[in-house]
């Protein structure tokens, strides 16, 4: 029978979601199940165009409408909301009744009229006043304003339609202590208008439309949602719904007057400026008033809302206490961790912490956490959230932090405070986690949240192990009806748990894996809605559980004191507001028995107790709450208060977007921040004095300091600001608001200079002119007004209409001029059409239709912003609806590129760099920053941080921050160098960027193994993939230190011939890599570099101590010689020790857990481990073994044990240590046969005695240390796994397919002996990504969340598994670099073996874009000569080993030409000085002259046939303007010099030379250019009788000059300042020259053959190449 009455029940209520439309339900047209009385009929409202009821007569009981039919039958609506379409009747009064049957039984009228003056109750009959609104701007409203009461009567004329909420749960909760059933009869009484009425459990938003709605996440399961479309009322397109009609919520936030009226309510800024008064005033400070009534009571509401200049910078203002799924969310600016930064925001109901210290504060931003050091403002940011954190909470001793995020992805995540890292996450509750509380010792979490079925789930959590990389498990979870505000741990017991709640508090405990409750019992005040609850004093476990007292805080002003043992109440005070009350206040107190004051939040300590209410107070009392001690207050309700653990210091947060603490014994108050109390809509930045003005929701303007983030000015606007501009040189600003005016501020007097009503919609775009002397404003109906700004009043010069394309879809930043102040751009006429007009005149100069741009698309695509590029780029970007950025000529309206996919969701703002290297895009909740020219590998980077839809999005002024806005405003520091042209890498945020980089095509390489690597039994994995070099040579001179000509400034590229060696520390930042034969230690923020040089051959690997103070490197020896070893101090840089022991190179390197010894693996020459001492780093012990060993690893968890495998099998080693003595003593384990005849390639430990190995057939094999047994095996990959990697059960394998994967092996525990082997059925393939190439290095995080990876194709990706993103950090050249070539000082060109052509930035030395052509070689490139920079025609061309020449236009990062003019490789390749042919040579000494514009050869030139030709220069300016000169040298060491005339197509020889040398078998090349200081010099060296240089002149016909050298010169490069020479050599010495004395100097940094030198064209730079390496010097000069 309970089974049927509950069923019964629910199809009662079930059918009643998400709403009830009553006037269709009840059929009232028919009039069957309805009644009427009097003069009610139908009309069609203009308004609504539709048809409505409307109620007329004098007497109000005889006109009106019943439902149901008779007050004994019933409408039965179980809804807690009830919505009113109605409108009063203009100077009329009307009644409206409400019969709600509560569960009691009784049966209590509502009613609420215009002729009611005061409230009035009864047992069964509670009376509401009813001030009706009016029409925006009529004088009704400006007087409604300013004085409330006394306006209670007719409905004034211009009265509107209204939408009325009644929250009937709420009535008769808090008003007769009832608990509401359902709503029995409506009666709706003369005089009025009725459209409809409906009942739903939703809080439904009449101003939202449903786009808008699923934008914004609002759905039904959240407990909101926008209106019926039934229920709507009409807004015409770019209108506001708040402007045409009124929306009533009863009961509304704030006290009103009267009390317990039901009105529109207005924001409370409004109240403070006159409605006369339209220029808005800077708030002054004003002194602080001491009432007498309250013991030194303190009044610091002015301090608290007013901004002062000169207080100390805060860096963060935000208020906090938990959110509601429904809150919009609040502003926040944000910046880089090392910077300034501040927080302003309005989030009413988020939390805020304090640290047990006292001396910060832990608040969350969205999806940002902050911590903010009170004292200095010094802030740290906790980013893994995707959404807004709705709850945070503290273990008792701060070091660890929890926090939940809100929506539906209600992750839990648990960080390390002090470090600021996540140990944990993961997901419980399916939505809407709105509560956490963790215990004091941290080992317990709970949480409160909803289903998947929207009830209200609460979750116990074992977190006791998550500090040490533990899981964490549920303990216990339970689903309750009940509602839930807080829960809370019980400090003295991790299994107790205390929450509060509408009409409940109760108690749980977690006993026996399950959570159980119990209600207190709380007799007459079982109706109550509770909003708090606090323990009784500080964290002391010195009493009973029993012993304690409970606090709970109510919405009616209920403090009730619960005695913890009994569960019953021990005490009940109510706190109502004083008869008198504060003389600022407007609130006139009707009845002394009116409406307690509604406490939010409550906090105790062991001298007093905190309440938060909401009447704008925070109060400290006594303990026994006799009487208010102290008290501050704040101009909003008070919605959080916290205590201090020491009790000196009490934080309050208010809904109105105030945070501050009051310390208790100075009676301060400090204000940590301040902030707008709704959205912000736009900004604009005033660069000369460095202040953001804001336009928010909220319906103020506000100015800001940039540096020191205080709020200078507050500008209060009757109508809502939409946009706002600075003038680029004045102190003044113009707003653009929602009703069409554009007003025109001057800051510093606070006046209004011009009011202008030009638009009839709202301002949708608002600019000045660069040099400031016009002002433009664009209206969402179309209409473009010119300003003349040079005049104060702002004049207007022209209007038109109809030429924007209408809606308020492109505000706030719908115009953009361009930076020579010659042109205006905009959508419109149609949103298909760009209109470029002239800026001065509004002539219309250029229209582009966007929409059949795209051929084969088959719909049309529409404009949606529009940006300039700088002038001298002459570029016009458009957003479309087809989400693409289109690049459009500003003069010819060509369409030049387009980018397609910009963002997930179409773009909402965008911004170019004012040198054009940056443009800056804003889609949903994203902002990236592009290459402007679109020329890298990866020309994008993503950035998030908002959790709602980004409104605009612009670089400062300065260029040196980003400015986003939306939910919040975002600061973020620009970190490129302003004059780098490169990629964007490391450009906001302050940790690893977020972005997928395309995956490789090509196919997996196999490790590269020479054929003396089969020696013996195993594989040399060190070798160099190209030919040994020969030594150094002994026979150099190398500078003293401090008179180095060369300093070497960065490093190209990383070694990805070495194994392991890449180190990287997260916790204390530390990134080194080798690269040839230097360390590079480079920062990751910054991309700076430090070198540590001390190795003369390639570095095979790198280890790293554990507390990351030292580095240790190894290279192998040559001739001979033994291996070096290096002992790096990571703090200087400097080498503390050397080790010289292996003959062979050094396979791999180890440090033990404690740091106390290294050990060092011979390679398979040498199959040797030492092990050493870290103190002195002599020989410990040492043991030889049969084959070659591959990798060695100490165990975490014991000191003296390691591990090492090899081709024979896996050793597992113990060191014995006795006295002085250690020994070191092996154990050959052998592969499990059913693995097969494999070798064992990597080794890794977990923490838990498992060693995991890898094969080089992709197996995996686990391992028992104990026992040393394989206990279980599966097959991982399909290649060579050469790296493995464990952290905690998480397991990673990178192997030769180029594939790096992520293991689950948590099962692989409980998998140990003695069971069988297992096949690897409970191994979790987690995620997966494909790289470049073999991975042979990789380090990650603790919890194996990112890390950075290096692979054999001399790249270095940044891996994070979380986003499952890959970042190239370093890239470098896998093969031979053929050439190296100069644009000018910002780009250079190599060209490699592998046929790829790639083009770098200078300084940032980053890729920016990469040409490949496969199965080729490319042993040549030029550079195209700049002749018009501006029309961006830098080309670069490539020859090839087909003979075929390529050239590749940067700015469309394309092929545009290819020419075939050689049947043989290509050796020698050059652009003519004026760039009119190319000059190519092959390698059977035949030249060409070809057109870079037709591809045609236009001359042969055989005069070197039959010797390679291994120079091509050209120099511009020879005899008659026009003409160049130009020479080619060949291997049979002869030069000839040319003088030629393009355009006349002349080419004659000028001279021919010829240098005599022995007859060798192999010779140096023969090198030849022109002198850059004079041209009239040829500088030639090759093989002769002497190493030298040989100084022709051509005026002479003679050598004028030598200068011997030490070495046969493999390549040289002559400086055009300083007389400076570059020699490089095959002893890899790279010589500095001075010509003019014949001084020099030697460098030995490279590790194999110099093939390339070359100075930049100003000769501050020389690059140097040496096989792979890559290596910038500064020129210092001799």
């Amino acid at each position: 029978v309970a089974g049927d009455a509950i069923q019964c029940l629910l199809c009662l209520t079930v059918w009643q979601h998400p709403y009830v439309n009553i006037f269709k339900h009840m059929r009232v047209e028919e009039w069957k199940k309805t009644s009427r009385e009097g003069d009610v009929t139908t009309y069609m409202d203009k308004t609504l165009t539709c048809s409505v009821f409307r109620i007329r007569g004098s007497i109000p009981a005889s006109n009106y409408i019943l439902l149901p039919k008779t007050s004994t039958q019933s409408l039965g609506l179980t809804g807690r909301y009830l919505y009113l379409l109605f409108r009063p009747s203009p100077a009329k009064h009307f009644v409206v009744h409400l019969d709600i049957a509560a569960e009691e039984g009784q049966v209590i009228r509502v009613s609420f009229s215009n002729l009611f003056k005061e409230f009035k109750s009864t047992a069964t009959w509670l009376q509401f006043p009813f001030l009706c609104g009016a029409a925006k701007g009529s004088v009704y409203e400006s007087t409604a304003k300013t004085a409330r009461h006394g306006l209670v009567g007719p409905a004034p004329s211009t009265v509107r339609w209204t939408c009325l909420m009644m929250d009937l749960q709420y009535v008769l909760s808090v008003y007769l202590n009832r608990r509401h059933s359902h709503l029995k009869t409506v009666k709706l009484c003369a005089n009025m208008s009725v459209k409809n009425m409906f009942t739903s459990d939703l809080v439904l938003d009449p101003g939202v439309s449903f786009n808008e709605a699923k934008q914004a996440g609002l759905a039904s399961s959240l407990g909101t949602g926008p209106m019926p479309r039934e229920m709507s009322f009409p807004v015409p397109k770019g209108g506001s719904w708040h402007d045409l009609y009124d929306y009533i919520r009863f009961p509304s936030d704030g006290a009103k007057m009267p009390f317990d009226s039901i009105q529109k309510g207005y924001p409370s800024a409004v109240s403070t400026c006159s409605p006369a008064e339209r220029s808005p005033m800077r708030e002054m400070s004003r002194s602080v008033n001491i009432s007498k009534p309250v013991q030194d009571r303190v009044s610091l509401i002015q301090q608290i809302t007013t901004p002062k200049l000169g207080l100390r910078t805060s860096r963060s203002h935000r208020s906090a206490v938990r959110i509601p799924c429904t809150d919009d969310g609040g502003v926040h600016v944000y910046a880089h961790t090392e910077d300034d930064i501040n927080t302003h925001r309005d989030d009413s109901d988020e939390e805020a912490l304090w640290t047990k210290s006292g001396d910060t504060v832990v608040y969350p931003c969205h999806a940002i956490i902050v911590s903010m050091k009170i004292s200095s403002g010094q802030q740290r940011f906790f980013i893994g959230h995707t959404d807004k954190v709705s709850a945070l909470t503290f273990n008792g001793n701060s070091t660890v932090l929890a926090s939940a995020q809100t929506g539906i992805q209600s992750v839990v995540r648990v960080w390390n405070y002090l470090k600021a890292s996540c140990l944990a996450m993961f997901k419980t509750h399916a939505h809407s986690l709105s509560s956490l509380s963790f215990s004091y010792s941290g080992g317990v979490l709970c949480g409160v949240g909803k289903d998947g079925h929207s009830k209200t789930m609460v979750v116990v959590w074992n977190t006791l192990r998550v500090t040490k990389g533990g899981e964490v498990s549920v303990l216990a979870k339970a689903h309750t009806d009940v509602d839930i505000q807080t829960m809370k741990i019980a400090f003295f017991d991790d299994t107790r748990m205390v929450s509060c709640g509408r009409d409940n508090v109760r108690l749980w405990r977690v006993r026996s894996g399950s959570l159980r409750s119990c209600p207190v019992n709380l007799g007459e005040y079982h109706a109550l809605d509770f909003t708090d609850v606090a323990f009784e004093e500080g964290h002391s476990a010195d009493r009973e559980p029993e012993d304690r007292t409970l606090f709970a805080s109510s919405r009616s002003g209920h403090i009730l004191e619960i005695n913890y043992g009994s569960v019953a109440i021990k005490n009940v005070r109510r706190l109502l507001p004083a008869q008198q009350p504060h003389a600022q206040r407007r609130e006139k107190q009707t009845f002394s028995m009116g409406m307690g004051i509604a406490v939010n939040s409550i906090s105790v300590s062991s001298a007093f107790c905190a309440t938060g209410s909401e009447d704008g107070f925070l109060r400290l009392w006594p303990l026994d709450f006799s009487t208010v001690f102290l008290e501050a207050e704040h101009e909003g309700p008070v919605s959080l208060v916290s205590v201090s653990d020491d009790g000196l210091s009490v934080m309050a947060a208010t809904t109105s977007g105030n945070l501050g603490y009051l310390d208790v014994s100075s009676r301060g108050y400090s204000t940590l921040m301040r902030s707008h109390t709704d959205g912000v809509l736009g900004f604009s930045v005033d660069g000369i004095r460095r202040r953001i003005t804001t336009a928010s929701c909220d319906r103020t303007v506000r100015v800001w300091d940039m540096d020191s983030m205080q709020q200078l000015y507050d500008f209060v606007s009757e109508d809502t600001p939409c946009s706002v501009a600075f003038h680029p040189s004045l102190q003044v600003f113009s707003c653009g608001s929602s009703s069409g005016l554009v007003r025109v501020f001057d800051i510093a007097s606070a006046k209004l200079l011009a009011e202008h009503k030009q638009h009839r919609g709202e301002v949708v775009g608002l600019a000045f002119s660069p040099d400031g002397e016009f002002m433009y404003s664009a209206g969402s109906l179309g209409s473009l007004a010119l300003y003349n700004s040079s005049q104060e009043d702002h004049h207007v010069l022209r209007v038109l209409g109809n030429v924007v394309a209408r809606g308020t879809e492109r505000a706030p930043d719908a115009l953009t001029v361009s930076s020579d102040n010659r042109c205006l751009a905009f959508v419109g006429p149609s949103e298909y059409i760009v209109t470029i007009m002239a800026a001065r005149s509004l002539d219309e100069l250029l229209r582009v239709d966007v929409s059949i741009l795209d051929v084969e698309s088959t719909s049309l695509d529409s404009a949606l912003k529009v940006c300039f590029s700088p002038a001298s780029i002459g570029h016009l970007l458009v957003t479309t609806s087809a989400n693409k950025i289109l690049w459009i000529s500003a003069n010819t309206g060509r369409l030049l590129r387009e980018v397609s996919k910009v963002h997930k969701h179409q773009c909402s703002s965008l911004a170019v760099s004012e040198d054009g290297r940056f443009l800056l895009t804003a889609g949903h909740n994203a902002v990236k920053v592009w290459d402007y020219s679109m020329q890298l590998d990866v020309n994008s980077q993503m950035f998030i941080g908002h959790s709602q839809p980004i409104r605009q999005v612009n670089f400062s002024p300065d260029q040196m921050a980003v400015v986003s806005v939306g939910d919040a405003i975002f600061f973020w520091d620009f970190l490129a160098h302003p004059q780098e042209t490169g990629t964007d890498r490391r450009l906001l945020s302050n940790g690893m960027p977020r972005r997928t980089a395309p995956l490789p095509s090509s196919p997996p390489p196999c490790l590269d193994i020479s054929s003396i690597d089969r020696i013996g039994q195993g594989e040399n994995r060190l070798l160099s993939k190209h030919s040994v070099c020969l030594s150094p040579s002994q026979s150099t001179a190398t500078p003293e230190l401090g008179e180095e000509g060369l300093s070497l400034k960065a490093v190209i590229g990383y070694n990805g011939n070495g194994r392991a060696n890449m180190v990287w520390n997260p916790e204390t930042g530390l990134f080194a890599y080798s690269c040839g034969c230097v360390v590079v230690v480079e920062n990751l923020h910054t991309g700076s570099q430090r070198h540590w040089l001390g190795h003369t051959e390639e570095i095979s690997c790198l280890a790293v101590t554990n507390d990351a103070q030292t580095v240790a490197s190894a290279a192998g020896g040559s001739g001979g010689s033994r291996s070096l070893i290096c002992i790096w101090n990571v703090h200087d840089g400097t080498c503390s020790n050397t080790i010289s022991y292996h003959r062979g190179a050094v396979q791999a390197l180890s440090f033990s857990r404690d740091d106390f010894f290294f050990l060092t693996v011979g390679d398979f020459t040498d199959p040797e481990v030492a092990l050493w001492s870290t103190r002195t780093y002599q020989l410990l012990s040492r043991v030889s073994v049969s084959g070659p060993l591959h990798d060695v690893a100490f165990s975490p968890s014991a000191a003296s044990q390691l591990a090492c495998v090899g081709s024979q099998g896996l050793y597992f080693c113990n060191t014995h240590t006795q006295g002085m003595d250690v020994e070191l003593k092996v154990q050959r384990v052998c592969v499990p046969e059913e693995v097969g005849d494999v070798e064992l390639t990597a080794l890794c430990y977990n923490a838990n005695s498992i060693l995991f190995t890898g094969t080089n057939s992709g197996h995996v094999c686990a391992w028992d240390c104990n026992t040393q047994r394989c206990f279980m095996t599966w097959e991982a990959d399909q290649g060579e796994i050469g790296v493995l990697l464990c952290r905690g059960n998480r397991l990673l394998t990178g192997s030769n397919t180029r594939r790096l994967r992520l293991w689950g092996v948590a099962a692989v525990q409980g998998m140990r002996p003695g069971g069988e082997k297992n096949s690897g059925a409970l191994v979790l393939l987690e995620q997966e990504m494909m790289l470049d190439g073999t991975v042979v290095s990789a380090a990650f995080d603790d919890v194996m969340d990112m890390g950075i990876v290096g692979t054999t194709a001399g790249t270095l990706w940044y891996i994070n598994w979380v986003d499952n993103t890959s970042i190239r950090l370093i890239s470098g050249h896998k093969s031979k670099v053929q050439c190296r070539v100069f644009a000018n000082e910002s780009h250079f060109a190599t060209c490699g073996e592998d046929g790829s052509v790639r083009v770098w930035s200078a300084p940032s030395n980053e890729l920016v874009v990469q040409f490949q052509v496969l199965n080729q070689s490319c042993g040549s490139a030029c550079w195209s000569p700049v002749v018009s920079p501006s029309k961006g025609a830098a080309c670069v061309v490539g020859g090839y080993s087909d003979g075929t020449l390529r050239i590749f236009r940067l700015a469309s990062s394309e092929m545009e030409l290819k020419l075939h003019p050689h049947p043989v490789a290509v050796t020698a390749i050059q652009y003519s000085a004026n760039g009119q042919v190319i000059l190519s040579a092959g390698r059977d000494g035949v030249m060409a002259v070809s057109s870079p514009v037709t591809g045609l050869t236009v001359r042969i030139i055989s005069d070197h046939k039959g010797a390679p030709i291994t120079t091509i220069q050209c120099y511009k300016e020879f005899g008659l303007e026009g003409n160049e000169m130009w020479l080619a040298a060949s291997a049979d060491r002869r030069v000839s010099v040319w003088a030629a005339d393009w355009m006349k197509d002349k080419c004659e020889l000028l001279d021919w030379l010829t240098f005599p040398a022995p007859e060798s078998d192999s010779l140096p090349p023969s090198l030849a250019a022109f002198s850059p200081i004079d041209p009239g010099l040829v500088v030639y060296t090759g093989y002769g009788v002497e190493r030298e240089l040989s100084f022709y002149s051509l005026a002479k016909k003679r050598v004028i000059k030598k200068i011997a050298l030490s070495h046969w010169a493999m390549c040289f490069s002559l400086s055009s300042k300083g007389h400076l020479i570059a020699v490089g050599s095959k002893e890899r010495v790279l010589k500095l020259i001075k010509s003019s004395s014949g001084r020099f100097q030697d460098f030995l940094h490279h590790s194999d053959s110099l093939q390339t030198c070359r100075f930049s064209p100003s000769g501050k730079l020389l690059f140097t190449v040496a096989y792979n390496e890559i290596l910038l010097w500064e020129v210092q000069g001799l």
